[in-house]
Formats: structure tokens, C-alpha cells, sequence
């Protein structure tokens, strides 16, 4: 998005190169990256860099406000109420795409939002690597607030494990050496020293949690939660033995309730110039007329799973709960970035984090995703190149 860096790195491309990156990444990773890592990172101008953080903050001004803290909790299922909540959540990230007024200016526009962990670990690792591989500019980072190295994984070590002993502190996921985003998983383990387990492995004694190494139990303190408790909904065959619903002697991070309470829920409550029009459907007195205009989405989803993008008036009315969907304004992605195979589509999820102490959530690092397909996603890109997992450099 900076024409005279871009072009250099375009001019500069190679495709041994890039294989040789990615080959490299696997290896100092040592495990099997599952997606697909982008030929490129980005560049973000200082322009839209201001305007991502002042959407932000006005976004987390509203969620902050005390109306919207007592609304957003029916939010929450009362099925899956886990109990003792936290004042705030640990993890927001807020995700917008990538466009351009009708002045041609480059803006972010909201697409959703998550009180929920993402690839904090990860986007470092990938941040140093690409690093490593292209031409950076000094001025440029992937790091954000001011943060570096040590005081970005000193900030994660704050909020992951608080003032408790790495032992005590695991990363819970449901069979988390089969999920995609395992590679974090594992950066975040060689980082802060904590144990990934699955929620089968754990061991309920009274209100207390326990999980065994080398034989030996040792107790649960603080959770750095992975679990989506829709996922246990969803895969009913999936045994374990602990009740998570108990008043249970442990610490989450992020508590599961903010999965709920900041989501694509928060959207309606949202007035800004860079958050479209959004509705539950509920609430709706008439259908628009204009439905090519919409996008509908149920509201507790991951990966574009469940969205219409083209809704018309009978998908409206086959939905039997209105409650759990929004109709929400379709969003134009500009095709921002050029490579040597034509413009491709950005998503840039600004990753705040919050530590139990701190009085605000801290601006750390972005997570970027590159499209050419109708949608972010992997299976609207398959057999693409320019697509994928990438790096945002920020100017500083």
C-alpha cells in the first residue's frame, strides 16, 4: 500500500526465493504449517494506520461503556454461563477490511470482533521471519504501541500467566494437536514455558483442575483458553470429564463469556463511520429491499462458516431463530495490493492485549490476511498465489 516499497519488493520477487522462505519458516518453526503463508507483507501507511487506531478506540470506548457491558450479557447462553467472570476481557481483536472511499482514499470498514485469544505467538514469529527474509525498512514493525521484542512478549507473559508459575498455567484446546492453528500453539509454548492440553486430559477433584506430567498431577491455577464451548455443542462424541460449568477454582484467560459478550453481537450497538450498518435480524420491522446490499451471518461463527453473502428473502425466512443472526451492510474490498499476478484483497485484525491489572487493553500486534477469492478464506483462494497469512509492517 506504499507504492515505492511495494514496487521494490515486486520487482525484487522470486519464486525460489519464496519457496525458500516458506521452507525455512517450517523448519525454525518444526512443526507443519497448515495454511498458507502469503508471498508478500504488507506495508501500512501512517494515514491508515491513524485511522485503524481511532476506529478502535472508539470501538472499545463503546464496549467499555456500562450500558453496553449490562446488554452484551444476554449475549451469553445461559447454558454456557461459566461462572466467576472477569471485569474485562484479556484478548480483543477487531477485524476490518481494507478499502477505499469514493475519494480513493484507503479506510478500514469493521467486518467483526472477538473478546477471544488469536495468534499472538505466531504473528511475532512470522513478524521476525518475514523480517529476516525481505527487505524491511528500519522504520517499519510489525510491533505496535511502541512495544519490541522484549516488552511485546513481556506484555503477553503478563496476560497469559499473571502473577502464577508457567506450571500452573496451561493452554486448553480441544485436541489441539489436530487443529490448524497448533503452530501457535507451540510458539506460545516455547515462549512462556506452559503446557498445551487437551480438555480430555483433564482432571477434576472437587472445585480443583489437574493435569498429569511424567506421572505426576499438578494443578490447574489459570486456563489460557483455545476451547469455542459451540465446538463441544457441535461434536457431541468428544468425551471428557470435568465440569466447566462448575464453580471452579481456576483463573480463565480470556474468560469464555467475552467470547460471547465481544463478537459479531457488539456490531448493532456500533455507530461509526467505519462500521457498516448492521441489524440483528430480530429486530428488523421490514426486509430492505436492497438484500444484494446485505450479508447475513449468524452471530457465533468462526471462518466465514454459515455466512450468505448473496441473502435473498428466502434465506431470511427459512431461518428459524432471527435472534443468532445479523444482516449486515456487504463491505467492498479494494484490491489494494498489487503483485505480479494483479491487485489482491487485505483483512488486518488489530490484536489488543489486557492483562488482569491494567486499567486498558494495549494495542500490540496485527494479524494480515490477503484475498483474491470472493471471500477471506481459504476456500475462496485455493490454488492462488498472493493469498494467505501475512505480516502488516506499520510505520513508525
Amino acid at each position: 500500500m506504499i507504492e515505492l516499497l511495494r514496487n521494490r519488493l515486486n520487482q525484487n520477487f522470486d519464486r525460489k526465493n519464496y519457496d525458500k522462505f516458506i521452507e525455512n519458516l517450517q523448519e525454525s518453526c518444526g512443526h507443519s504449517i497448515d495454511f498458507r503463508v502469503a508471498e508478500t507483507p504488507i506495508f501500512v501507511p501512517k494515514q491508515l494506520q491513524n485511522k485503524l487506531e481511532s476506529a478502535c478506540q472508539a470501538i472499545i470506548q463503546r464496549l467499555q461503556s456500562d450500558s453496553y457491558l449490562s446488554e452484551s450479557q444476554k449475549a451469553v447462553p445461559p447454558k454456557l454461563f461459566v461462572s466467576n467472570p472477569s471485569k474485562h476481557t484479556n484478548f480483543l481483536c477487531i477485524d476490518f477490511a481494507i478499502c477505499k472511499n469514493a475519494e480513493g482514499e484507503l479506510e478500514p470498514q469493521l467486518i467483526e470482533l472477538q473478546g477471544f485469544a488469536s495468534l499472538f505467538a505466531w504473528m511475532n514469529f512470522l513478524g521476525i521471519a518475514y523480517q529476516k527474509a525481505y527487505e524491511i525498512p528500519l522504520n517499519f514493525s510489525h510491533l505496535l504501541s511502541g512495544l519490541n521484542q522484549n516488552t511485546y512478549i513481556e506484555l503477553l507473559r503478563q496476560t497469559i500467566l499473571a502473577n502464577h508459575e508457567p506450571a500452573s498455567v496451561i493452554l486448553l484446546e480441544i485436541e489441539p494437536q489436530q487443529q490448524k492453528t497448533r503452530v501457535d500453539f507451540y510458539q506460545t509454548q516455547a515462549l512462556l514455558g506452559i503446557e498445551i492440553v487437551c480438555l480430555s486430559e483433564l482432571v477434576q477433584t472437587e472445585k480443583k483442575l489437574f493435569y498429569y506430567k511424567n506421572g505426576k498431577a499438578i494443578e490447574v491455577k489459570r486456563i489460557y483458553n483455545r476451547v469455542i464451548f459451540d465446538d463441544l455443542e457441535a461434536n457431541p462424541n468428544f468425551a471428557y470429564n470435568i465440569d466447566l460449568f462448575d464453580d471452579l477454582e481456576v483463573e480463565w484467560v480470556a474468560h469464555p463469556n467475552w467470547f460471547y459478550q465481544i463478537s459479531k453481537y457488539s456490531m448493532p450497538f456500533l455507530k461509526h463511520a467505519f462500521v457498516p450498518e448492521t441489524h440483528f435480524l430480530n429486530t428488523l420491522k421490514e426486509i430492505p429491499k436492497n438484500l444484494e446490499a446485505f450479508v447475513l451471518k449468524p452471530l457465533f461463527s468462526f471462518a466465514g462458516t454459515g455466512v450468505i453473502i448473496d441473502v435473498t428473502k428466502e434465506d431470511i425466512d427459512k431461518i428459524s431463530n432471527p435472534s443468532e443472526w445479523i444482516l449486515q451492510k456487504k463491505v467492498n474490498y479494494a484490491a489494494v495490493i498489487d503483485t505480479p499476478e494483479g491487485g489482491v484483497k487485505c483483512e488486518i485484525r488489530m490484536m489488543y492485549l489486557w492483562p488482569d491489572k491494567d486499567e486498558k487493553p494495549t494495542l500490540a500486534i496485527a494479524l494480515t490476511r490477503l484475498s483474491r477469492g470472493k471471500m477471506i478464506g481459504v476456500k475462496f483462494n485455493k490454488d492462488l498465489n498472493w493469498v494467505g497469512n501475512s505480516v502488516s509492517f506499520f510505520e513508525q
